[in-house]
């Protein structure tokens, strides 16, 4: 079965927001770790995306379980459950944070990297068999306030192909 991409066209006003679909496809891919996820965005925030606060999400979020689940944190729950997370960024002021929050969340064993790269333009999170992209950044303006066009997909060939051009442009080099 073909699953057609969706395409959401958001802002301020409208009650349409890419952090839900982001909240569903991290939380998505914590039920069955495995492969690659891979954020790239010149600019991210750490923004919250889960409210765990009625317990409703305890079972997928560990034994003690948050009462709210930033990006970060829920990229390093996956790190630590089996799937490798890639994260591209940019060194900036703007990022900090995030990638504090990430460096001090990780051990020997979390399978997560981070590439710096001064000329990122890209915005994309990819998993196995899904892909989320378009001109959002993954800031709390980019998901609450610009107006901004993010299709999703679960086409397994395009998200396949978009990790392999991704390893090669970052791993392979060793940026």
């Amino acid at each position: 079965m073909i699953v057609p991409p969706r395409t959401l066209r958001t802002n301020a006003r409208s009650a349409l927001r890419a952090d839900s679909l982001i909240r569903t496809a991290l939380l998505a891919q914590l039920s069955a770790p495995g492969g690659e996820v891979w954020l790239v965005s010149a600019w991210v925030s750490d923004v919250d995306l889960v409210d765990n606060a009625d317990g409703s999400f305890d079972y997928l979020l560990g034994e003690d379980p948050p009462l709210q689940c930033r990006l970060s944190d829920l990229l390093l729950m996956l790190a630590n459950s089996g799937t490798a997370v890639r994260v591209v960024t940019q060194d900036a002021p703007a990022n900090a944070l995030f990638l504090e929050r990430l460096t001090l969340g990780r051990d020997e064993t979390t399978d997560l990297e981070v590439f710096l790269d001064q000329v990122i333009h890209e915005k994309s999170l990819v998993g196995p068999g899904w892909m989320l992209e378009g001109s959002m950044n993954f800031t709390r303006n980019g998901l609450a306030r610009n107006k901004e066009k993010i299709t999703y997909s679960l086409d397994e060939s395009a998200a396949a192909q978009a990790i392999v051009d991704y390893q090669h442009e970052w791993t392979a080099r060793g940026v």
